[in-house]
């Protein structure tokens, strides 16, 4: 099963009509990611708690690691850079940080709210290499600013 982003944005707006804390909204969409895509074995929010640190928050699926700083990682390095980070083998890239042994690919997006500001990033993790493509990435995208743009 893949994700349908037209019925998962609609969802999602649904769900997600009048919140305003972050917390919630994060459990939310992770939760509802989490089981639109069988692809999807971990996906979750890693909050930016300040210098330059991200620390867990809401996720679906085993453990994550409790914090990553920016300067590490697929998730430090979507934090630092401000762009999607698409990893078809976690394995290939360097500095990766194995929170999970059966992680195999990676989808890592930024999230930013009000005036620009960088709450955090959303993880998605995959057990199968090569899992991802550009139009998830832009799919997650448009999902998570329109979500979390006026927060």
């Amino acid at each position: 099963m893949m994700a349908d982003y037209a019925t998962l944005t609609k969802t999602i707006a649904s769900l997600t009509e009048g919140e305003t804390d972050e917390v919630a909204l994060m459990a939310t969409v992770a939760c509802e990611f989490h089981h639109a895509d069988a692809r999807f074995d971990w996906t979750g929010f890693y909050r930016n708690v300040g210098n330059d640190l991200l620390k867990i928050g809401p996720y679906q699926g085993g453990h994550g690691c409790l914090q990553i700083p920016f300067s590490r990682g697929v998730c430090g390095a979507a934090a630092r850079t401000g762009e999607a980070q698409l990893v078809p083998d976690v394995n290939a890239f360097e500095g990766h940080i194995a929170c999970a042994s059966s992680t195999q690919s990676e989808l890592v997006l930024p999230v930013f709210g009000k005036g620009g500001r960088l709450i955090g990033v959303f993880d998605i993790d995959s057990n199968l290499r090569d899992a991802f493509l550009q139009a998830d990435s832009v799919s997650i995208a448009a999902i998570l600013a329109d979500v979390f743009r006026d927060i």
